[in-house]
């Protein structure tokens, strides 16, 4: 008997994998939680039903929700994750010599503890040493942070539920209070093909209170539509300027799949369809 698990990104478009065996399944306190073993992408950590991960594409998106902004700020010492609890994004910060903490606020223990044990290969770096998980709302967390950070990554599940708040201006003005003063963030903004709005909204909000505000794209084959969106915004450096780490002569860490220095510049060309989700220009 063939088992295949259907995601259904909206009413009209769903993406489906034939599935060789259900590794984990159980409701937290938060959300239903999978694990999946698939043919095509290898293990998957699903979150009421929507795809959060593979193990066969998540360099993508963890490679330039990561390395644009840790290669655009020239010194990043301490750095927020929002959400991404399965460990990716940790993995790749910590990748950068000059990081000295990571904090990872994680609203589900249970999401932690159910990638720890069955994906080790994104996981792998939550017990190092410079590394802190707090199991806590990410808007809360960030809201009693004063200028504290150099980079926050919000690493947030889609605009349903507890992320919600992650979406919207007093999150991003909260998001500005917590940064050095030459601090920035980035934000995982959803499908042009499919989550117009949502880019449109982030984008605003974070125009309004950052004096640098860009989007750049990136290939994530499971996420609706396959091309995905990121949201920067930056209250000094700006991620195509001279004075970034690249910029300054930092090399990109060695072992990447997705990013490099060309994809960096090349990220924020925009097609002539996305260009306009972003509103008229200051």
């Amino acid at each position: 008997m063939e088992l295949w698990f259907k995601e259904e990104q909206t009413p009209h478009l769903g993406i489906v994998l034939r599935v060789k065996e259900t590794l984990l399944r159980k409701r937290s306190g938060f959300q239903d939680i999978a694990v999946l073993d698939t043919l095509q992408y290898g293990r998957a950590l699903v979150l009421d039903g929507i795809i959060q991960t593979t193990e066969g594409d998540e360099f993508a998106y963890h490679e330039m929700l990561v390395h644009v902004p840790l290669l655009t700020h020239p010194e990043p010492r301490r750095v927020l994750i929002v959400g991404g609890g399965d460990g990716g994004a940790v993995r790749e910060v910590l990748r950068h010599p000059q990081v000295e903490s990571v904090f990872l606020v994680e609203i589900d223990r249970e999401v932690v503890e159910a990638s720890r044990r069955f994906l080790p290969g994104l996981s792998c770096a939550l017990d190092d040493p410079r590394v802190t998980v707090v199991y806590q709302d990410g808007a809360e967390f960030v809201a009693g942070a004063q200028g504290e950070f150099d980079v926050i990554l919000v690493d947030s599940t889609d605009p349903v539920g507890p992320a919600v708040p992650l979406f919207r201006g007093p999150f991003y003005s909260a998001v500005a209070r917590a940064l050095r003063p030459d601090g920035l963030v980035v934000a995982q903004t959803e499908s042009p093909f499919v989550n117009g709005p949502v880019i449109s909204q982030v984008f605003g909000e974070v125009r309004q209170r950052f004096p640098v505000a860009r989007v750049y794209l990136a290939c994530v084959p499971t996420y609706p539509g396959g091309m995905w969106t990121f949201t920067l915004g930056s209250l000094r450096y700006d991620p195509l300027g001279p004075d970034t780490g690249l910029g300054r002569g930092r090399p990109v860490p060695s072992g990447l799949r997705y990013y490099s220095a060309q994809i960096h510049a090349a990220a924020f060309a925009l097609p002539p369809f996305v260009a306009p989700l972003l509103g008229p220009g200051p």
